[in-house]
Formats: C-alpha cells, sequence, structure tokens
C-alpha cells in the first residue's frame, strides 16, 4: 500500500507544477502598444483613425484627443497601419517586449500632399506698362496648366497710385475679367493668382497701366438718380462723367476756372450746404456749416462765386452773405427791408454789382434788381411781377443779364409754370428782349447760362406739365438755332 501512494503524490506535484509554469509563461510573453495620430502639418490630434496591428489584424480607434491603445499583445514584432479618409495612411515597425509599453506616434499627410501646384498664369493683356486706357479695361490671361488636371480658378488683386483702396475679385473660371470705374490718369498694378484648392495660390508677374488724363469737360449738368440728384460733367459730344455718388444728393454745380473747383449744394442731414470739389469730383470740402441755404424750394435757390474764387455769395431767407472758399469769414452784406426771400444771386465779373431775385414764402411776387457791394440798389429790371421768375446770369462786361419769367403769370401752391420764357436785359438800354420766340409751346425755358464766349446761350427745356423729362439746349444769341446737348438733364453751367 505504501507503495503505490508514493508515486501518486509525484504525479500531483508534476501536473501542478507545469501548471504553474504554464501561467507563469503566459504573463511574461505579453506586452502593450499605445500611440497618437496627429496632423502632420498642425500636430493637431486626428480623432476616429483606425489603427491596425498586423498580423493579428486587431483594429481600434483613435479618441478626441487621437490616442489609442492596444492591451494584452503577445510578444513580437508587428507593422502597425494608421488611416482615415482624407489622409495618408501612416505605416511603422514596432517590437513588442515582454512586460512593457510600446509606443508609436503617427503624423499624417493630408491625402493631397503629393498634389502639385498649376503653373503661374501668363498675362495677355494689357501689356505690361499701357497708358491712355478708358476708364473701363479688359483683363486677359492664358489658361494655367496644372500637374494633375485639378480644377482651377482665378483671382484678380488691382492696386493704384492714388491712395490705400484695392480691389479683389475671385472665383474667375474664365481667363478674361472687365473691371469698370477705374480713374483717370492713375497707374494701375494688377496680378492674376490662380487656385487648385490644394496647394498655396500661385502668381502671375505684377503687370501696370495707366489710364488717361482726366478730359477738359466744359459743361456740368444734373440728373437724378436713385431718388437723390447726381452731378456730372460733360463734353460736346455727351461723353459723360459722373462726380457725385446716387447715395448722396448734390445739385446746381457751379464751376470757377481760376481755382478749377466746383462749388455745389449738397444735403446734410435736413440742412443744405455748399461744399466744393475737384473736376473730377475728389478733394470734397464744406464750405458753409454755421449758416445753411435757406429759401423757397431748395431745388430754386442758386449762389456766385466770385470772379477770382477767393469767396462764395449765398443766400438764406432774406439775408445775403459773403464766405471765404475754406469756410472763414461768414459775412452778411444785405437783407431785404420787407421780409422777402432772396432765392437768387449773381455776381459781377469785376465784383461791383450783384444781381438778386426775391419772391415770397410761395415763390410769387418776384422781383430782381441790382445792388452795389454797400446794398444800395442801382436798378430795378423787375418789380412784384405775377408768375415764375429766375435764372440770373451777368455778362463778363455786365452791360447784360439774363433771367427768366413765366409771362403767363399763373400762380399756383405748387409753383407749376406754363409759359417761361428767357430774357436779356440790357442796362443802358434799360431793354428785355425776349430769347424764347422760337420755343415750342406747351413747354418752359429754364436755368439759362451764358457760353464762356458769350455767342450762346444753354439753359433747360422742358413740358409745363412739371414732370416731363428736362432737356439741356443750346441756342444763338437771337434764340434761333435750337440744339439739343443733353437729354434728361438740368441745372446746366458751362464754363
Amino acid at each position: 500500500m505504501k507503495n503505490y501512494i508514493k508515486p501518486l503524490y509525484i504525479g500531483i506535484f508534476i501536473v501542478f507544477f507545469i501548471a504553474c509554469s504554464d501561467d507563469k509563461t503566459d504573463f511574461i510573453d505579453h506586452g502593450s502598444l499605445t500611440g497618437r495620430v496627429v496632423e502632420a502639418n498642425s500636430f493637431d490630434p486626428i480623432e476616429n483613425a483606425k489603427v491596425t496591428l498586423s498580423p493579428t489584424n486587431n483594429s481600434v480607434f483613435t479618441d478626441a484627443e487621437g490616442y489609442f491603445t492596444f492591451d494584452e499583445v503577445l510578444v513580437g514584432d508587428y507593422s502597425v497601419k494608421a488611416q482615415k479618409e482624407g489622409y495618408l495612411a501612416g505605416n511603422e515597425p514596432i517590437s513588442v517586449l515582454a512586460d512593457a509599453n510600446a509606443n508609436i506616434i503617427f503624423e499624417l499627410e493630408l491625402s493631397d500632399a503629393l498634389n502639385k501646384p498649376p503653373l503661374a498664369p501668363e498675362i495677355i493683356s494689357p501689356i505690361d506698362n499701357s497708358i491712355n486706357l478708358p476708364l473701363q479695361v479688359e483683363l486677359v490671361w492664358h489658361k494655367s496648366l496644372d500637374p494633375d488636371e485639378d480644377a482651377l480658378v482665378y483671382g484678380i488683386l488691382i492696386r493704384n497710385d492714388y491712395d490705400e483702396s484695392s480691389l479683389v475679385v475671385e472665383n474667375l473660371t474664365d481667363t478674361t475679367y472687365t473691371v469698370s470705374g477705374l480713374k483717370h490718369g492713375v497707374k494701375y498694378f494688377w496680378q492674376i493668382s490662380v487656385d487648385d484648392s490644394f496647394n498655396e495660390l500661385v502668381l502671375s508677374e505684377i503687370y501696370t497701366f495707366e489710364t488717361t488724363s482726366f478730359p477738359n469737360n466744359r459743361f456740368l449738368y444734373v440728373q437724378k438718380a436713385n431718388e437723390n440728384q447726381v452731378i456730372f460733367s460733360a463734353n460736346e459730344t455727351n461723353e459723360f462723367i459722373t462726380l457725385t455718388g446716387n447715395n448722396q444728393n448734390c445739385w446746381r454745380p457751379r464751376k470757377n476756372l481760376v481755382t478749377q473747383r466746383i462749388a455745389f449744394l449738397k444735403n446734410v442731414g435736413s440742412y443744405t450746404h455748399i461744399f466744393t470739389m475737384k473736376p473730377d469730383g475728389t478733394d470734397v470740402h464744406q464750405v458753409t456749416s454755421q449758416i445753411s441755404l435757406v429759401g423757397f424750394r431748395q431745388d430754386e435757390i442758386d449762389f456766385a462765386w466770385s470772379a477770382n474764387g477767393d469767396r462764395i455769395m449765398y443766400t438764406s431767407f432774406d439775408k445775403l452773405y459773403i464766405i471765404n472758399k475754406d469756410g472763414s469769414g461768414n459775412q452778411l452784406i444785405y437783407q431785404t427791408f420787407d421780409g422777402s426771400f432772396i432765392t437768387e444771386c449773381d455776381w459781377s465779373q469785376d465784383q461791383t454789382k450783384i444781381a438778386l431775385k426775391t419772391n415770397n414764402i410761395n415763390g410769387y411776387n418776384a422781383s430782381i434788381f441790382i445792388i452795389d457791394m454797400s446794398g444800395t440798389v442801382q436798378s430795378q429790371i423787375l418789380t412784384n411781377v405775377s408768375g415764375a421768375v429766375g435764372g440770373l446770369n451777368f455778362t463778363v462786361d455786365n452791360q447784360n443779364l439774363l433771367y427768366t419769367h413765366d409771362i403767363s403769370g399763373y400762380q399756383s401752391s405748387d409753383y407749376r409754370q406754363l409759359n417761361t420764357h428767357i430774357f436779356i436785359y440790357n442796362f443802358a438800354a434799360a431793354i428785355s428782349t425776349d430769347m424764347s420766340l422760337y420755343k415750342e409751346d406747351g413747354t418752359n425755358d429754364l436755368d439759362p447760362r451764358y457760353a464762356p464766349n458769350e455767342a450762346k446761350i444753354i439753359f433747360v427745356n422742358t413740358s409745363n406739365d412739371g414732370v416731363s423729362v428736362k432737356q439741356v439746349w443750346m441756342m444763338d444769341m437771337d434764340g434761333d438755332n435750337r440744339e439739343l446737348l443733353f437729354d434728361n438733364a438740368y441745372m446746366p453751367d458751362w464754363e
């Protein structure tokens, strides 16, 4: 019995030893693998990237911070692959050691990282250093070649030597673009960019062109646009330039040749003030500020330059003021004795005489008379007449004065005029001559101005219905040869 028991104990011991040995071997033959997946350039974490361990093909996904973990990995050599849509897959070899942690970091490149950029655009026209170009220019360039045949879009950057402004045009698929609204006499710098959506923008060479010099337009007039009045300059063939924007109300342009500035009226809130600007519409300067122009109907109010351009004469209710062109030295020089409004004025070339038109609060009972610089009345042309009156303009020698009068004598609350004629008053003979004998019936002649050589008269003609389109005309000094100059235009000036 004792002989059988001893071998049994030996067998149980061997089995226990083997079992313990297997457990110990399984524990020390494993390790772990951790790591992180990030973008190659920014090193930002990549979430939900798939990480695969080969040859086991076990897979895990990265967390919000790009980390991943493989636990209980058998000791050995492996290939680890990290991949996500939009990125180039990464493969790295790694060895897992017993009872140790292996760590690996993947820096994935975007899938377009191997994409090649397109060739730089080549400009066709206008050729570099072009001059005397119009204010609308067509820009043309060759289509760029792309090694990967990617879809391309173009952009344009235009700068100038005039101010800090620039023009940026984007997302062009064509290789031509017409740029408009350019300024006269300005040098422009332009460059084409091409974008394949994968690489940095590729830029062309920088080319330059220069627009034509500002024209010597002799005519000024006003048109209605966007419910505002807009000032234009034009030549005899009606090639015109917009001087003020349609987002502001500007009217009654008057140019002074000595200062080469245009004075005009403009709304500032609910007030009307005098401004000046250069002939191209730039360098706008407000002249009046404390005392605005007020009277019967703001569109009837007029003002006058001094001949040398150092001062401007204007009206406010029953008062007449003179102000320096820079806005200083505002001076009251005349006030009506009966409280009637001074609506219009003109200043003689030698600055010794002033023509005034006064009227009542409704625009009627109008008078035209001449005062000297001390306010003394020199002569009376019209006195308390019925019907609308206006349009004052001296000749250079102060011998004649243009004016208008509605000879129908009609008066109404809406200031409608039925038959307004242009007259020339001669001071020596004290006689007015009707210049509208050839006027079409049912129309009014308004806002007359002498031509610079005083051989013709420029004026407005329109239907007496008060709502029809106004037109700027020209006629000889005998009232004959009436010629249409500008359609849909009014308040002309010719210097």
